[in-house]
């Protein structure tokens, strides 16, 4: 009976989170406003749920229809004013996903989140999964990022 304890939490430990944190930046929901904290949570497998400190929603994964992955890469240049000119040579990488869906009353909806680099990956690859929708890149080096 300890050996199958075991393992199930050794195989919910593998599977990662099902939630992931990110930061909406806009989209055509007015109930979030931009640059609130909103959590992703991937643990139901008919919806994913949207939740923020105003709201929570949930987008059932049948509707959405557009899946968009893209990177705004930037100079450190305030940091190398600040710190040093060596800074330079560093970019700056924001992910951002975008998800298109069909709300209740089929009218076309959007949101726009900012992903962490570290959850990137595991948020596209989640996405990907549980919608049957493939992801579209923005460029070249969002599909090598991405992947």
């Amino acid at each position: 009976m300890k050996w199958i304890c075991v393992l199930v939490w050794g195989a919910a430990a593998l599977a990662g989170p099902a939630e992931y944190q990110a930061q909406f930046v806009g989209g055509t929901i007015p109930k979030i406003s931009a640059r609130s904290q909103t959590y992703l949570d991937f643990g139901g497998s008919e919806a994913l749920l949207l939740r923020s400190s105003q709201t929570e929603m949930r987008i059932p994964y049948r509707r959405i229809n557009t899946l968009e992955y893209g990177q705004n890469v930037s100079r450190r240049y305030a940091e190398a004013i600040l710190i040093s000119p060596v800074l330079l040579l560093a970019k700056s990488r924001k992910h951002f996903v975008t998800i298109g869906y069909l709300d209740d009353s089929d009218q076309q909806q959007a949101i726009v989140l900012r992903v962490s680099k570290g959850d990137i990956r595991s948020v596209l690859a989640s996405l990907e999964a549980r919608s049957g929708r493939r992801i579209e890149y923005q460029d070249a080096e969002a599909r090598k990022a991405g992947r």
